[in-house]
């Protein structure tokens, strides 16, 4: 039993690394791209067929992240983002799954819909902050004049007030002690 695992899984290899330099063009071999040909910044999703395990990995300088590759039946897939600052060409992808290693490439092309002068239509990182925190107040504090809102004479009368009770009440504590122990 233990050497048909084997068999099949050197078998395997064997034909991924056969299909695998063409992993980008995505033609119904053991892996698959999609998009076949993505730009600096875009989504990939990967899938690898022909895998003993369950779980698995695929490592390239061209995705931000290692994709994390999960799936049954001998089919894993995965996702991952293609760096923003990529320039267009070739770049080496090494897919693991299980005692599987697997070569092959993805082919990072410019987007065509864009000229080089336009910004990009997805920005690679957040353009606004966002909102959390202060549960909106920092905003209304923001537009409250600091000085219209502070304390008048109203709150400068209850605080001496409050001063005064306080002050008392300390007073006279103080005396009812000082006449029990003398």
């Amino acid at each position: 039993m233990g050497s048909l695992k084997v068999t099949l899984c050197t078998g395997a290899a064997v034909v991924l690394a056969t299909l695998t330099p063409t992993a980008y063009a995505a033609d119904g071999g053991g892996v698959s791209v999609t998009p076949a040909s993505p730009a600096p910044g875009g989504e990939v999703a990967l899938k690898i067929s022909g895998c003993a395990g369950t779980t698995g990995s695929a490592a390239s300088d061209a995705f931000v992240a290692d994709a994390k590759l999960v799936g049954a039946a001998g089919t894993l897939a995965g996702e991952t983002r293609v760096r923003s600052s990529l320039e267009p060409g070739s770049y080496d992808v090494k897919i693991t799954c299980g005692s599987v290693t697997v070569k092959g490439a993805i082919k990072v092309v410019a987007d065509a819909s864009q000229s080089p002068s336009a910004p990009p239509s997805t920005p690679a990182s957040p353009v606004a902050p966002v909102h959390a925190g202060g549960g909106g107040t920092a905003r209304h504090l923001a537009a409250v004049d600091a000085h219209a809102a502070g304390p008048g004479t109203a709150h400068a009368v209850v605080g001496l007030l409050l001063a005064g009770v306080a002050a008392t009440a300390v007073a006279l504590r103080s005396a009812r002690r000082s006449r029990r122990t003398g």
